[in-house]
């Protein structure tokens, strides 16, 4: 059996599972696989990243930036865009598919051996999201790597993920999202995320919400941690466009730093760049020794982020974004009128049935000339004649779809019509995966099937 047969069983075994929407409040399960293997992820260190939007691009340009440090690096992020050993990538590349294969045969023993104290406790048996957990820190472990950059699955304190204790814990902002598993206040939330911070560790933050920021304060404290906001203790300062992304300059915690160059689009991105600054100056140097100007440089200009606000197409200009809650929504638009000169845009859109789709049809309908409405290609996909009714009742024009490829087929027509017309695709990860495969098979950026 070949290494990437061997990866694909891996896979296979995992979707046999209870699936990533299936979460509960805790986190002991996962500690004890890990006990047993006699606790992989306390051999090297690690990055928490928590937050509502933003934690994989500031996961990835943490990553980027530590590599460039000359350390070793493992990245753990949710969820994949194409295949699954993206979510656990080693050196900035996904795991080779031998590595992942061999670090599931070791855990499998204790995988049955925990499943079978379940079963006799009468509780289910280990899920997809604990077993990749569990399955990323061994990876990591045997590598092995300096530093994992660790993206929280879901909320932050219970999360398979906290298991790990962060010598740095970073917030993306924090929003209303998952209300049904973590609160309907952004205060309830960010009590559940500030669960990351760890004793004597440090917290860089985002700037929040007034209502989150007693939350992370009063964990800090408790922690005995320190916290720095963005805004206060570090600051983005200058950020304009540039050829391919943007030129930035951040006030960090321990430095300041001129005139970087970020190769990713939108105001967001160098907000996130900045947090990620600040984290990495947290765990290079404590905080207190700025970081290398031409480390640093190199750092950002290796930044990729897959699936937010990429180029995919020309001829006409297509391009997709993840965004799958109104924050996200509201962020792309304020990019696409920000970083990029049409009049008009096509907006391919498929939701997945438990996020807010109104919240991102308000956030997105301003914006949009037309909505072409297509379903993701997932059991848990919001039905396309609601989304649909969604934006017909927002005043835009929309027509409906039946797959992504029908959809964007239409959607190239139409902005092939003008040099003033352009298409994005967003709404759900899961459909962003699958523009990133169709783009590459239909060969977007040669403008072929315009």
């Amino acid at each position: 059996m070949n290494d990437r047969t061997r990866a694909d069983a891996v896979y296979a075994a995992l979707m046999t599972r209870q699936g990533e929407q299936w979460v509960q409040p805790r986190v002991e399960r996962t500690r004890r696989v890990l006990e047993l293997l006699d606790d992989p992820q306390r051999t090297y260190r690690v990055v928490h990243v928590t937050g509502t939007n933003g934690k994989t691009s500031t996961s990835r340009i943490v990553e980027s930036i530590v590599r460039a440090h000359g350390l070793r690096t493992g990245m753990f992020t949710s969820p994949h865009l194409e295949r699954f050993t993206e979510r656990v990538m080693i050196d900035g590349a996904p795991i080779d598919d031998g590595l992942i294969a061999d670090a599931w045969d070791e855990i499998t023993p204790f995988i049955d051996l925990v499943d079978a104290e379940l079963a006799a406790a009468g509780d289910a048996a280990l899920t997809y999201f604990e077993l990749l957990t569990v399955l990323a820190f061994v990876a990591f472990a045997d590598a092995p790597v300096d530093v994992a950059i660790v993206e929280v699955g879901m909320g932050g304190a219970w999360d398979s993920t906290n298991t790990a204790d962060g010598d740095v814990a970073v917030f993306a902002p924090i929003d209303i999202d998952h209300a049904d598993r973590l609160g309907s206040t952004i205060a309830e939330i960010a009590g559940i995320k500030a669960g990351i911070i760890k004793r004597g560790a440090a917290a860089v933050s985002a700037v929040q919400p007034p209502e989150a920021k007693p939350a992370l304060m009063d964990a800090a404290a408790a922690q005995d941690a320190t916290l720095a906001f963005e805004g206060e203790a570090f600051a983005l300062t200058v950020q304009r466009l540039a050829v391919g992304g943007q030129q930035i300059s951040v006030r960090g915690v321990a430095g300041t730093y001129d005139d970087l160059y970020l190769p990713l689009y939108g105001a967001h991105q160098g907000h996130n760049a900045a947090l990620a600054i600040a984290a990495v100056e947290s765990l290079i140097g404590a905080g207190s020794q700025p970081l290398a100007s031409d480390v640093l440089t190199e750092g950002l200009a290796q930044v990729t982020s897959p699936g937010r606000l990429q180029l995919l197409g020309i001829a006409p200009t297509v391009l997709v974004d993840s965004a799958h809650n109104p924050h996200g929504a509201k962020a792309l638009v304020q990019a696409l009128g920000a970083s990029f000169d049409f009049d008009e845009w096509g907006v391919v859109l498929g939701v997945l049935g438990d996020k807010d789709a109104a919240g991102i049809v308000t956030e997105i309908a301003p914006a949009a000339a037309h909505v072409f409405v297509t379903a993701p290609d997932s059991e848990r996909s919001s039905d396309p004649d609601a989304l649909a009714d969604l934006v017909e009742a927002s005043g835009v024009p929309v027509s409906v779809h039946m797959d992504l490829r029908d959809a964007t087929d239409e959607a190239r027509r139409w902005a092939a019509g003008s040099d003033r017309r352009a298409v994005v695709i967003a709404g759900s990860v899961v459909l962003a995966g699958e523009a990133l495969s169709l783009a590459a098979e239909e060969d977007w950026k040669d403008g072929a099937g315009a």
